[in-house]
């Protein structure tokens, strides 16, 4: 199974930051450990320093926190285990040490030359690790020692405490990771479906007109006929050959609208003009195109050119469906502050199941012998323009009967005080 992108980078992120996590426990880990070591230094430099103004310190029992060092209940504290004291003579024979204290052999020092100040970690056998630290005392040596039991007891429980959460943490960076990832690939995803499905389509589209055109010349070419014949036939390649620009067309201003330039800026525009320019412009197209706009002019702000392109793509739509019996009516309607234009036909309207599909571009509704590419460009270029609601009402008639005598019928799109007029800006609808 191919992993996809955004796991990949998810992957890479995890063990960058697993690296950077080890790095960082190692550090951490030697910090600490220094950090107990000073500790533990000025520990038994303070207690040399009472040793010395008082040799008495000596021959006195150690205590834990002020118990006896018998009073052990198992807790491993380092700043609750005693501090033990020696003596040492010239010669590195211990002549003394404090009651309890475990022994200490010359040889722990042997690697060692005794000075002033001087600290080390030495095994003291059975007891484990000491940390010793050496002071002199007129011509001999005083030694203080704890045990480092402590300091590793704090160290394992750090150490245990960076296992745990490590995967933790790893799994929910990788986890972030690839959210982050996915939501960030998603329009780059997006994109790529998009371009094949319109190069797909937009192939399907293509090969139709191209398929006719090719089929007209080779039946025209196959034998001889009269000026009429291919008078024939090359009146229907016109037609195929307008239909093939028309697409053309469509795709280059898809491909414009789809690479997403700066937006042109609102302007003035008199919906009920424009519903007028349409009728004129379509009625030599076959179906009867009226409009219907209200006495007054119906004005809002939008780009121009996006919706004159979205009206003459509704039109159009409508009157290709229509037939050319079929009627067409563009209405304007004003509702307060709002404008709605409104484009229906009486053709026999969208079957059901190709509604969700109604502004997918390229999409062909066969059912019922009312074939025909769907409007494209024409959602996106609503939504661009700020209109704030697109009512896809697609109703389908009542009853069969002649286009002349069936009801209208919505069928390109319904925008129900979906415009807002120049006295306001969009409202959700």
């Amino acid at each position: 199974m191919r992993a996809s992108p955004a796991a990949k980078v998810a992957a890479v992120a995890t063990a960058a930051i697993a690296a950077v996590y080890v790095i960082g426990v190692v550090v951490l880990n030697l910090v600490v450990s220094a950090h107990l070591t000073e500790q533990t230094n000025e520990k038994l430099a303070s207690r040399l320093a009472v040793a010395r103004q008082d040799p008495a310190t000596l021959s006195q029992r150690v205590t834990r926190n002020g118990t006896s060092q018998r009073a052990d209940n198992g807790d491993i504290d380092a700043d609750g285990l005693p501090v033990f004291l020696w003596s040492m003579n010239a010669h590195g024979a211990v002549t003394g040490h404090s009651p309890g204290a475990p022994a200490l052999s010359a040889t722990v020092l042997a690697g060692h030359a005794p000075r002033d100040k001087l600290a080390i970690t030495a095994n003291l056998g059975t007891v484990g690790p000491f940390r010793l630290k050496i002071t002199r005392d007129g011509s001999g040596w005083v030694i203080a020692g704890q045990s480092l039991a402590g300091d590793a007891h704090t160290e394992r429980l750090l150490r245990y405490g960076e296992v745990i959460a490590g995967p933790f943490l790893l799994l929910a960076m990788f986890l972030g990771s690839l959210v982050v990832g996915l939501r960030a690939l998603a329009p780059v995803e997006q994109s790529r479906r998009r371009q094949l499905e319109f190069t797909a389509d937009a192939s399907h589209e293509l090969r139709t007109p191209l398929s006719v055109i090719r089929a007209e010349a080779d039946v025209a070419l196959s034998a001889s006929r009269d000026a009429a014949g291919y008078r024939d036939a090359l009146t229907r390649i016109q037609g195929e050959t307008q239909r093939l620009r028309q697409l053309v067309e469509d795709m280059l201003w898809l491909a414009r609208f789809d690479s997403r330039p700066p937006p042109p800026g609102d302007e003035p525009v008199d919906l009920a003009t424009l519903a007028q320019a349409c009728a004129d412009r379509f009625r030599a197209v076959g179906p009867a195109v009226t409009a219907e706009t209200a006495a007054g002019p119906a004005l809002i702000s939008a780009p121009p050119e996006w919706i004159d392109r979205l009206a003459g793509v509704l039109v159009d739509n409508a009157c290709r469906h229509a037939g050319p019996d079929g009627r067409v009516r563009i209405q304007v309607r004003a509702h307060g502050s709002r404008v709605s234009l409104i484009v229906e036909d009486s053709g026999p309207g969208i079957p059901e199941a190709d509604r969700p599909r109604l502004f997918d571009r390229f999409h062909r509704s066969t059912q019922g012998g009312s074939g025909g590419m769907g409007p494209p460009g024409s959602g996106g270029t609503a939504r661009a323009s700020g209109w704030p609601s697109v009512t896809r009402s697609c109703a389908r008639p009542a009853d069969a009967g002649t286009s002349a005598t069936r009801p209208w019928v919505a069928r390109s799109c319904r925008c129900p005080g979906g415009i807002p007029n120049r006295t306001g800006r969009p409202r959700p609808a």
